[in-house]
């Protein structure tokens, strides 16, 4: 289904009873709405669910600016205004990475309101990018000089190759480079200390991208949290451990 918000083209999946309360799903950096195929009919069984490709992904139209995590939180406010959904209806948020960072800015920040938040493998804890952003810098700077009299598509594909070296996703969505920068620098521990619904933290023990410290940080912050480390999963636990992540949110909200 589609919809237009701000003149631009939002897709988003409806699955459950419209009488339900609701489930909001949202996707990570690079990804879309699919990523939640096997938790969301699971969840249709006690909600109403809203499953939305955010701007610049899936089949939603780029951003026609510069996105934040909160000018997506503030989209999000804005789509379920549109959808005529009231948020004391809102049961639960599920984000997966960096959609659970856009959840936790829009939670703390009051844009969203929620009784339940799960948070899959959630990024927003960027202290740590901080040398890896030094030597992405560096390797950038580097790269460009032995291309310079390269064609531009050569050029762009041996930098990409210098990104990708060092785990960088700006790539993953080249035109919304931008976006990503900002996205990615925005630490959202301290503020997560604001939330007051319920939340359960699952990580995968063997996640390089969000490893399970991030977990413990933000879990340390969110008061009565609850942390669950599945020890031989990766960053998308809720596609390669669906039984089991789907019933850890099954059982916490029940």
């Amino acid at each position: 289904m589609q919809v237009i918000l701000e003149n631009r083209v939002v897709s988003y999946e409806t699955h459950g009873k419209q009488s339900h309360p609701v489930a909001l799903l949202l996707h990570g950096w690079g990804d879309s709405k699919d990523t939640f195929s096997k938790l969301q009919l699971d969840l249709a069984k006690k909600y109403y669910v809203l499953s939305v490709d955010l701007p610049g992904f899936g089949g939603s139209d780029n951003p026609q600016e510069t996105y934040s995590l909160e000018k997506y939180a503030q989209f999000l406010q804005r789509f379920l205004e549109k959808l005529d959904v009231d948020q004391k209806r809102l049961h639960l948020i599920v984000g997966h990475s960096n959609g659970g960072a856009i959840a936790i800015k829009a939670l703390s920040s009051g844009l969203l309101q929620s009784s339940y938040l799960v948070l899959l493998a959630s990024s927003g804890v960027r202290a740590t990018y901080k040398a890896r952003k030094k030597a992405l810098r560096l390797l950038a700077k580097t790269a460009k000089l032995p291309t310079k009299l390269l064609p531009k598509a050569a050029q762009e594909r041996i930098k990409k190759r210098v990104y990708n070296a060092i785990g960088s996703d700006l790539f993953v969505a080249e035109d919304l480079q931008d976006t990503f920068k900002k996205v990615v620098s925005e630490d959202v521990v301290d503020q997560a200390s604001s939330i007051r619904a319920k939340t359960l933290l699952l990580y995968g023990g063997h996640d390089t991208a969000t490893p399970p410290a991030y977990g413990r940080k933000i879990a340390a912050s969110i008061k009565g949290s609850k942390l669950v480390v599945i020890d031989d999963a990766e960053h998308f636990l809720h596609q390669s451990h669906a039984t089991q992540v789907n019933r850890e949110i099954m059982e916490f909200v029940a």
